[in-house]
């Protein structure tokens, strides 16, 4: 016999801000990051204020017009084309995770009938050598915060990691004699190798001077403040904040040093595929956005391999 607890629960299975909750808890369960969590129920949160608006309250109500209709609702509202996908994206992880939960009886997920929405494929700019220099060059020598932030720079230009990767190594990650540096969760916590040259290197031990009272421990932050805290991502952007302005360069996005890194190892004849293992990416597609070839690299390519010049 049903309690009433349970008569409650069953006739509220359906209801979408009930389902979210449940979604967002099997996502935590998988051990996602916190970052991913957030992303979810931020853009889920959108899609339940919309149905708000029309009145939808449970999962099987949601239609294909619906669905269209909140994508024109984020691009009405602000969002440009990359926001709509991730909507889009979303709200199909959610439903498709929703149907083989329940196994609703008549019921068709209406995601099945939308089209994803226009992804722009443009490149994505890098940040310029000549920046990056120039940024490096403010870098007081000697100095506990000027040996740091040339290290910062330098190894992120050369490893091509994320933000969020980058800071949160420990010294334990990183190996002096190889200049392996292995990030233990990278996108999808999935474990990757990078690397640090022979330059980056000698920056990173410039560094690791001011730092002799720290025993190389597991979970021991590479990265800190004067203060001896974990170098937080607000804190990493400040760095390049102030670098920029005594610099006098355009303040760079800390993003746009993976993209040089992507476009330069290109440059010099490292093959794509390798590029795509030290980044990090699943598959080649998000790869082609970093590779943004100026005029230059084509006439480059093209006086290399044009056919008549090479054989006729």
């Amino acid at each position: 016999m049903l309690t009433e607890q349970m008569s409650i629960e069953l006739a509220q299975a359906g209801y979408l801000d009930i389902q979210v909750e449940a979604f967002l808890r099997d996502r935590r369960a998988q051990g996602m990051s916190r970052h991913t969590i957030k992303y979810y129920r931020n853009a889920l949160k959108l899609f339940c204020n919309f149905c708000d608006t029309q009145a939808i309250k449970q999962v099987t109500q949601i239609v294909p017009g619906d669905i269209r209709t909140y994508l024109l609702w984020l691009s009405d509202t602000g969002h440009n084309e990359g926001g709509v996908h991730l909507g889009f994206r979303t709200l199909r992880t959610f439903l498709y995770w929703w149907e083989n939960e329940t196994e609703p009886d008549n019921w068709h997920n209406p995601i099945r009938k939308i089209k994803a929405p226009h992804m722009p494929q443009e490149p994505l700019d890098p940040v310029s050598l000549d920046d990056v220099r120039a940024m490096v060059n403010t870098c007081e020598r000697g100095s506990f915060t000027g040996d740091r932030d040339k290290a910062i720079l330098l190894g992120l230009l050369d490893t091509g990691a994320r933000a969020g990767e980058f800071i949160a190594l420990n010294l334990d990650d990183i190996s002096q004699m190889t200049g392996e540096v292995l990030i233990r969760q990278g996108k999808g916590r999935k474990p990757r190798i990078v690397f640090l040259g022979a330059k980056s290197r000698k920056a990173m031990r410039a560094y690791l001077r001011h730092r002799p009272d720290v025993l190389r421990a597991p979970g021991v932050a590479l990265w800190v403040t004067d203060e001896g805290e974990r170098l937080s991502y607000w804190g990493l952007r400040d760095m390049f904040h102030r670098r920029s302005r005594l610099s006098g360069v355009k303040e760079p996005t800390i993003h746009s040093f993976r993209r040089a890194f992507a476009l330069l190892m290109l440059r010099a004849g490292v093959d794509i595929f390798s590029i795509q293992l030290l980044m990090g990416h699943s598959d080649l597609q998000v790869l082609r956005r970093y590779l943004k070839q100026v005029t230059g690299d084509l006439e480059a390519a093209h006086r290399k391999g044009g056919p008549v010049d090479a054989n006729w």
